[in-house]
């Protein structure tokens, strides 16, 4: 009959009498607790690191995950404060004095020279809050704007109350909504 591998093992000089006998009560002790149905005594300092790692694994994925949507809100913000600079028709002779509805619901008013005046008037141009006054720009820009953040005021003037109905009754008499006091 052959011999089993631990005493080829032994014979070859591989491994030791003492690890050849440690090996064989682990195996033993192995099936004796896979007949009595016991399991091995649950090592809770083992869990509880292993628990910790998990729930700090957790809590740093929640950190960069609000961190990176911090830093995206920066770089979007920092994207529609370009568009507007970059985009903004000033108006350094401003003597006429146009006057808008702001984010507050009051009357704002701003300069701005007579071409810039008409293209507002007939909602070519529009209004939107930079730092801390307003800023004049192209309608194009402000879609632009509106993809990166909807929530952001934008005036534009509504250039469909200059279009008259045909059956209105006053047709003839036409209000000036932009009077100069």
């Amino acid at each position: 009959m052959a011999k089993s591998l631990q005493e080829q093992l032994l014979a070859a000089g591989l491994v030791n009498n003492k690890k050849a006998k440690q090996n064989q009560r682990e195996k033993k002790r192995q099936q004796h607790l896979q007949r009595t149905g016991k399991e091995d005594v649950v090592d809770e300092a083992k869990v509880s690191a292993e628990q910790a790692r998990k729930a700090k694994a957790e809590r740093d994925r929640e950190l960069n995950r609000q961190r990176d949507e911090m830093a995206q809100k920066k770089a979007i913000a920092a994207q529609i404060r370009q568009l507007i600079a970059s985009n903004a028709i000033r108006s350094e002779q401003g003597d006429v004095r146009y006057q808008f509805v702001g984010p507050d619901n009051k009357v704002k008013p701003i300069h701005v020279d007579q071409a810039v005046f008409d293209r507002l008037s007939r909602g070519q141009l529009a209004i939107m809050e930079l730092d801390d006054g307003f800023a004049v720009i192209p309608v194009p820009v402000t879609d632009k704007i509106r993809q990166r953040n909807d929530a952001l005021f934008i005036y534009i003037a509504d250039s469909s109350a200059d279009q008259l109905d045909e059956d209105d009754p006053y047709a003839a008499y036409q209000i000036p909504d932009d009077l100069m006091w």
